[in-house]
Formats: C-alpha cells, structure tokens, sequence
C-alpha cells in the first residue's frame, strides 16, 4: 500500500445526481435507511454467492451490533455561526465564524467569554467591507487605523459589533463586542446568529432545521456543522440498544467548515487536512479501555478521527512520560511515518490515563489534524456508522480506509436503491475486516 499522501483524489469520484441529495430529513429520525456492509460471515455461505451488503433502518440498528460492544457519539452541539450585519445602505455582510482566535485554549472558554472575543471568520461581502470606509459603521469608528472600522447589528434588546483585526490567508481575524455585556459569546450567537447549513443544500435556514440539525445529545457548543450520523439516533433507539447490552458513551470533536473543504489539490500530498479540536474525558476514556477488546463503534466520521487520535496521544505517552498537554496535538500524516508494531490499542489507553493521573487531568483536550486514507491501520474502532459523503472529499478516504475500493459497490448500491445522501440522508455501518 502505498503512502496515502501519493493517492489522486481524482480516484475516489463519482456521479452525484442533485436529486440524491436529501435537502430535507424524514419526518421522523429514526426511519432514515441503514446499510450494512459486513464481510465477517463471507466464507460462512457455501455454495451462493456472498453479498456482504444487507438492508435496515435506523430504528432497528441494536439489530446489527454486537451486544456489548461500545457506540461512541461526538455530543458536540452546532452554533448559530452565521451572523448578518446590515450597512447602513441597506447592503448585507455576512460573517460566518470559524473557530477562536489561537491565544484560546480550546472553544468552550472562548464560547464562554463576556463582552468581547475575538474569532476566525469568512466574511460575505468582504469587498464591500472596505478598509478605512466609515459606511459600513452605524456607531464611530474604534481602534486604530484602517482595521478599527466596524458595521454592527442589534436585535431583540442585543447590540453586537464586529471590528475587522486582521486579514489572514484564508479568513479574517474579528473582534466581537456586544451589549449586554455580560452575555457570553454562545449567548449572543442563539440570539442573533443562524445555524450554518451545509452549502449542498443550496437553501434558507429554516425553522425546523435549528432542532434537526441538532443530535438529540447535543451538549457542547462549538460546531459549525453537525455529526450527522448521530441525527438519526432517538430515545426509542438508545432503549433498544440499552436492552440488547450495547452501552454508549461520548466525546466531543467540535467540527469546523474545513469539513465541507473541497480537496482541490490532484494529489494528497498538497491538501492540508484541517486541525479540530477534542475533548475526551478520563470516565470515557476507561469506557474505551473497558470495550476496546469486545468493540468499539464509532457513531460518525468525527467520533471516529477522535477515537483513532486518542491512539496516537496515547502512545506519545507512552515514547515521552512527561510530555506537555501542549504536545500532545496529532499532525496530519503522523499515523503514517512511524507505526509502531510493539504498541496494543489497551497499551495506549492505558498509558493515555496514567498521563492523565499524574498530571491531575480530568479530560484531555488538544487538536487533531489527522487524516484517514486508505493504508491507515484501525487502532480502535471495529465498525463506523455514517452518511453516505461527498465525491473526492476527505470523509470519502476515510470511508475507503475501511471498506477498501468497496466504497464503489456501496455507493452504487445506494445510488441504484433509492438512498438519500448527504447529511440529511441516510446512513451506513461499515466494518472492519
């Protein structure tokens, strides 16, 4: 197997027909359809042949999983990251906030902070949002200079101005300050933001979407878009996995617009994979230590890059006992320049939470930046369950890492059966042989 960073994403395309594209969710989440592609039982079957694919949905998913075995969820909670500022001519700019500016320690202080904060953002309308133009400010100009200059929004007893610090390669660094001041910034985002659908959509936020563009265990502000595989679970759904065994547990990745990245360059090796951040706790992290033998599935893509992360924290570790939670961050194609043989998945984790001890740390949070590609080796998970992905996208590597050049057959069965894609869609459980 080649290294994954010489793979042409060219490879991994297919025909997405606009009408395969769910742009709404079924009334009810737990009616989504599930595909199953499982190749454990292929020798078990003389004499047909073997379809490794098998058909379900949602509502009956404790049906297709080992009892005890352990379902992960990514309780991460998306914001309402797009906020519109009105010039004073009537014209509009848009802000869609990214992530925190990097002096914070992870989003939920940031998400937490009063008055003012600063944060990475993509700005709609950027050319009308002149430097030194005082057009674009309903109140005088602050700060300093060209950058000082500011358009604001008020609504529903709210005032929020934004103030453009700096241009940065790919977005702009704004200051937020609002009034009430004593609202957090998660606050003033409920109250004056709209939730960031995916651009495929290609439609209005609408009022249903603010619940279902929510997983029912939503906890944790931070995202800019959902782990959608967790879209389908309800309450009827956790009762029947509770009944068969199947405990959960859950970690939080919040999920950034680099999701919805468009891998533009021809080969891998000049796609930078954007950085995440973590949060897992040690109660779950001896959940994982507790299952990682019997099985572990990953409820999405994001759980999954998490799960598989912890890994490679792990064994940092294990190589540096005294290593700096600021180390501990996993580089893009870290998984794939030195794999360690010697090493067990129980051995990280259990090396993971003695770290933790010694350096009285209830949870660990860090970045991850790791990209999963075919040739990558599972260290943790046994089965994925998740939506079907977008052509010649990262979470399609992801999806052939499992299931090999399988994913072709997959999505052809699901094209040809009348299965819904994307995060509205419905959904898969892959495992892994």
């Amino acid at each position: 197997m080649k290294h994954p960073s010489l793979l042409h994403i060219e490879d991994f395309n297919y025909e997405l027909p606009e009408e395969k594209i769910a742009r709404y969710p079924l009334e009810q989440r737990d009616q989504s359809k599930l595909l199953i592609w499982d190749t454990e039982d292929e020798m078990a079957v003389s004499g047909e042949p073997f379809n490794p694919i098998r058909e379900n949905i949602y509502a009956n998913i404790a049906d297709e999983l080992p009892a005890g075995s352990l379902l992960v969820f990514n309780n991460t909670k998306v914001v309402e990251a797009r906020l519109h500022f009105q010039k004073p001519t009537g014209g509009l700019i848009e802000l869609f906030c990214l992530e925190p500016a990097d002096h914070y320690g992870d989003i939920t202080s940031a998400m937490l902070q009063k008055g003012k904060v600063q944060w990475k953002c993509l700005v709609g309308g950027a050319k009308k949002w002149k430097e030194g133009s005082v057009q674009l400010s309903v109140s005088a100009p602050s700060g300093d200079g060209a950058a000082g200059f500011s358009v604001s929004s008020s609504g529903a007893g709210l005032r929020v101005e934004a103030i453009k610090i700096e241009t940065l390669p790919d977005c702009f660094l704004i200051e937020f300050s609002w009034e009430p001041a004593g609202l957090s910034f998660a606050e003033v985002l409920h109250l004056a933001g709209d939730i960031p659908l995916p651009p495929y959509l290609n439609r209005a936020t609408e009022e249903t979407d603010k619940e279902r563009y929510q997983t029912i265990y939503a906890k944790h502000d931070g995202s800019v878009a959902a782990p959608t595989a967790g879209l389908h679970f309800t309450e009827q759904v956790f009762s029947k996995l509770s009944e068969k065994n199947i405990p959960k547990t859950y970690i939080t990745l919040h999920v950034g617009a680099g999701t919805f990245k468009p891998v533009k360059a021809a080969q891998m090796k000049d796609h930078e994979m954007h950085a995440e951040f973590i949060d897992v706790s040690f109660e779950a992290i001896e959940q994982l230590l507790a299952h990682v033998e019997k099985g572990i599935i990953a409820v999405g893509t994001t759980s999954l890059r998490t799960l598989e992360s912890l890994y490679w924290i792990g064994l940092k570790t294990i190589k540096n006992p005294a290593i700096a939670n600021a180390d501990l961050q996993v580089t893009q194609w870290e998984p794939y320049e030195n794999i360690p043989k010697e090493y067990t998945a129980k051995a990280s984790l259990e090396s993971l939470l003695q770290w933790m001890q010694r350096n009285k740390a209830e949870r660990i949070i860090t970045k991850t930046q790791i990209i999963i590609a075919p040739g990558y080796e599972f260290k943790i998970i046994r089965a994925l369950v998740t939506n079907f992905h977008q052509p010649q996208s990262t979470l399609l590597l992801l999806i052939s890492a499992i299931v090999g050049d399988n994913w072709k057959k997959i999505y052809q069965f699901a094209l040809a059966n009348e299965y819904r894609f994307l995060s509205y869609g419905d959904g898969s459980i892959l495992f892994v042989h």
